[in-house]
């Protein structure tokens, strides 16, 4: 199969390859459509999860209420560190 890439594309394909992360095209390609795929299962997931994730958003808004914040910077190092947990545990 041949695909022709848009040269935007090309450029992202290249960087990718540029800064070590993967080796070459095929190793791009594979990672682009784990990522499709993941976002794809994702979304059956919410679907599946919607009350659940509507409880979670309701007390998340009452904790506000409260005052029971969370400063940015901490909040955005808690998802970068459940993010990693993600990543590691699909090795």
């Amino acid at each position: 199969m041949t695909i022709e890439l848009k040269p935007e594309q090309q450029e992202i394909m290249d960087l990718a390859i540029q800064s070590g992360a993967f080796h070459d095209p095929g190793e791009v390609l594979d990672r682009a459509f784990e990522i499709i795929r993941d976002q794809l299962h994702g979304s059956d997931w919410l679907s599946e999860q919607r009350e659940a994730v509507a409880a979670r958003i309701a007390t998340g808004f009452a904790q506000a209420e409260r005052g029971e914040l969370v400063e940015a910077e901490k909040a955005i190092e808690m998802l970068r560190q459940r993010r990693l947990k993600q990543l590691s545990s699909k090795e």
